[in-house]
């Protein structure tokens, strides 16, 4: 299926391309080749981008059309898919075969080929791109991304490093890089000389900034958020701090709605029972019904152990393990 979770976007990446206007095209390829090959590309990556938009459609009206017992199967929307990009491939392939080293092409079609899951394809084509444009951050970062999925995971560190190093003020490259930091924690321990909780601290400050870059980004903010959830132990007054940044710049009520749910989840998890069932009164959209059902059972549970283990004899502190004994692993 399409997805462009971690890649670059190429299109806002690239320098703006001065539009020639009242030339006839042939006295244009003529008088100015390069002109036209750049126009020839312009066209290459519109007709990209209207596939893309047209297949991202049918996904999401067939996901809608099954949820009510209809729509497509799998296979038929794939070979759908398949046919719809086989001109864009071909298109491709063709320029690239006429215009070689044209770097940025090279990059369109990496990303072509990675939202298609051909990431092996992608990778050959992003290093072509290099060896003719090693100063572009987009190439490293798109590469790294690569190395992310299959390995070497610490080539992708050195790639998102040398990504900032060349563009310090995109923030995407701060994302993906404390995305893979986080993601593959053991890994950066080795390649950093650093123990996990200072591997945290890289990945948050990572996300930092990329905040810091794009401050009004709801789903970056988000993002960030949820990372407390994996980190051990808690740092639930970081998390909450950082789902009430997501609330600030949530832009309608099912985004609100949704930050809620995770206030619910964090505070539940704090032992904070009271806000957890506050945030949760807040919720009224449909579509979230199930999760506040399910966080409402464990509320419920939870407070019952709380109170339990509260009123239990006060002799019941004899039974407990020494405080020498190791905590058991959570």
């Amino acid at each position: 299926m399409i997805s462009i979770i971690l890649l670059f976007n190429l299109l806002a990446a690239e320098p703006q391309i001065v539009q020639q206007s009242g030339t006839n095209s042939a006295t244009e390829k003529t008088a100015n080749p390069a002109a036209s090959v750049e126009k020839e590309y312009e066209k290459l990556l519109e007709d990209d981008d209207i596939a893309q938009q047209e297949v991202d459609t049918w996904i999401q009206e067939n996901g809608e059309h099954r949820a009510k017992g209809a729509g497509t199967s799998d296979a038929e929307l794939n070979h759908r898919i398949q046919e719809r990009f086989a001109p864009i491939r071909k298109a491709y392939e063709s320029f690239i075969q006429r215009h070689p080293d044209h770097s940025k092409a090279r990059i369109a079609y990496g990303s072509f080929l990675g939202d298609i899951n051909e990431e092996d394809a992608a990778q050959v084509q992003y290093e072509k791109a290099l060896e003719l444009d090693p100063k572009n951050p987009a190439i490293y970062n798109n590469l790294a991304n690569t190395y992310g999925h299959h390995g070497p995971v610490k080539k992708s560190f050195e790639y998102y490093a040398k990504a900032i190093e060349l563009n310090p003020k995109e923030p995407v490259y701060f994302h993906n890089f404390g995305t893979t930091v986080f993601l593959f924690r053991k890994d950066a321990q080795e390649f950093y000389g650093i123990d996990e909780q200072e591997v945290f601290n890289k990945a948050l400050t990572l996300y930092s900034n990329s905040m810091r870059l794009d401050p009004t980004n709801f789903p970056l903010a988000s993002d960030i958020a949820q990372t407390y959830y994996g980190i051990k132990p808690p740092r639930y007054e970081q998390a909450l701090n950082a789902w009430t940044n997501a609330l600030n710049l949530a832009q309608d009520e099912i985004e609100r709605e949704g930050v809620h749910i995770h206030f619910a989840r964090v505070n539940l998890e704090a032992g904070n029972f009271n806000e957890a069932r506050a945030h949760l009164s807040l919720i009224t959209n449909q579509m979230y019904v199930d999760l506040k059902n399910r966080i409402s059972r464990n509320l419920e549970e939870r407070q019952k152990g709380s109170t339990a283990t509260n009123s239990a004899p006060q002799d019941a502190q004899a039974q407990a393990p020494p405080a020498t004994a190791r905590p058991k692993n959570p």
